[in-house]
């Protein structure tokens, strides 16, 4: 092995990424959504499902209620937004998983694959994972409810753009703690994301939270994302502040999680647990 190959081998994990690399693992997961047709009708169903419920929930209340009538569309929007923070989570986190269910995870680290590669590759496929599943819903949610989620212009792109790095934080961290302590951990993959439902506002604003809580709600970044839709869509106002607010937060924790990820890898590497994929 020559100089430049063992000092390849040896870089830190954080430097440059490359796009070669990183696009041959999302062309990799592409193949294994083309190949899989299962695969693809699971991305769409599950949102179908829920936009469906909550969107015939809402029709039932805003005929029941003169204020439903009102803020109609606002559990449609905060669903539709849940299911961005959700998915992308998952996307990230299934896409990871398919490495450790077909034990593959030791024969990536072991080729020039860093794994700062490895997570914006996961983070790619996250978006591409969400968008086919969100699209169709979206257009679904136009034709049943009347409700246009593309309809909200410059500010579902601070929505998007909070949501994917709320999701990606926790993708990280949860793929790094499955790396170090197995697939015992797989169900964080899964729950995780679940704790921020009640905590940041999704379907109520944060002054119904006890004072308490309501502190542990505002230092999380969806609460802005959830407060910022409520506001646009009842008052018609987009309050940029929350925005920024929410994206200082979330640069905050995706460094966070970034860290967590290369650190618990780099134990799991230690450990030996990457080629010791059981529970």
């Amino acid at each position: 092995m020559d100089a430049s190959t063992r000092q390849d081998f040896a870089a830190p994990p954080y430097r440059a990424v490359s796009p070669a690399r990183t696009g041959a693992m999302v062309l990799r997961y592409l193949y294994l959504l083309k190949g899989s047709w299962p695969r693809v009708v699971d991305l769409v169903y599950w949102p179908t499902v829920q936009m469906l419920m909550w969107g015939f929930l809402q029709l039932y209340l805003s005929d029941k209620s003169g204020y439903f009538a009102q803020i109609g569309g606002t559990f449609i929007g905060a669903i539709l937004l849940w299911d961005i923070l959700f998915r992308s989570q998952l996307g990230f986190s299934i896409s990871f998983m398919e490495e450790m269910w077909s034990r593959n995870m030791g024969h990536l680290m072991v080729t020039p694959l860093r794994p700062s590669e490895f997570a914006a590759a996961l983070m790619t496929m996250s978006v591409i994972r969400l968008a086919i599943g969100l699209i169709p819903v979206s257009i679904m949610a136009i034709a049943f409810f009347g409700f246009n989620l593309w309809g909200l212009g410059f500010a579902l792109v601070a929505f998007f753009v909070n949501l994917f790095l709320t999701s990606w934080a926790i993708g990280l961290a949860v793929s790094g703690l499955i790396l170090r302590y197995g697939l015992g951990a797989e169900g964080l993959a899964w729950s995780a994301t679940f704790l921020l439902l009640p905590l940041t506002a999704v379907y109520y604003p944060v002054s119904v939270l006890p004072d308490w809580l309501q502190w542990i709600s505002l230092a999380l970044a969806p609460t802005y994302v959830f407060e910022g839709m409520r506001a646009l869509m009842i008052d018609q106002t987009f309050h940029a502040g929350m925005m920024v607010k929410a994206l200082a937060l979330n640069l905050l924790y995706f460094g966070l999680g970034f860290f967590a990820f290369l650190r618990l890898f780099d134990a799991a590497r230690r450990a030996g647990s990457i080629l010791q994929l059981g529970e």
